[in-house]
């Protein structure tokens, strides 16, 4: 019989009790319980709701697929296909719950200073693989110069918590598609 690894179990879970209930909601019990295991458990692994918290954060972000970035064509398409991509790992998690790092970011006040940093380098880390996607698509002449191109990936990045933010309070997400496809024509030389 293959030996249940707790650590992992409680991450996967946590997980989901941390996008129903946010991170001040969620207990330590709440993740014990949804994981299957003991609440001392919990303790052989994560010193804090905030590490594991933290842990998770990293995780969700080390799994952000940034290879429609670094394909081939122009780089407004390859940033459509990247956010799309983006769209779709939110909707099959649940409209409801929104993105994670939007939901960490949510609570960050509270969530204490490791969370903050985990989402704010998770964040930085997706602005800059679409930096170096708008550089290339400005270089090429197919996005405006009118603005950096750092200051354009935080823009779509916004946009795109923003709606998803907005999708969550409304249960509908039918229109972030719509707002990411007006901010990348928006970006048009």
């Amino acid at each position: 019989m293959p030996r249940v690894n707790v650590k992992e179990r409680l991450i996967e879970h946590a997980e989901d009790v941390f996008r129903r209930k946010g991170f001040n909601a969620a207990s330590v019990q709440d993740i014990t319980e949804a994981a299957g295991v003991p609440k001392g458990s919990f303790y052989n692994h994560f010193a804090s709701k905030q590490d594991l918290a933290a842990e998770i954060v990293a995780r969700y972000a080390r799994a952000t697929d940034f290879s429609a970035l670094h394909g081939e064509g122009p780089a407004l398409d390859r940033l459509h296909r990247h956010l799309t991509g983006q769209i779709d790992r939110i909707r099959a998690s649940g409209v409801e719950f929104g993105c994670l790092l939007g939901t960490f970011a949510g609570d960050g006040t509270t969530a204490g200073q490791r969370v903050r940093e985990s989402v704010r380098d998770a964040l930085d880390d997706w602005a800059g693989a679409m930096t170096r996607t708008i550089a290339e698509g400005q270089a090429a002449g197919e996005i405006t110069a009118d603005r950096p191109p750092a200051g354009l990936a935080v823009f779509l990045l916004d946009l795109l918590e923003g709606a998803t933010l907005r999708a969550k309070a409304t249960g509908d997400q039918s229109s972030v598609a719509d707002e990411v496809s007006i901010a990348l024509d928006a970006l048009r030389a």
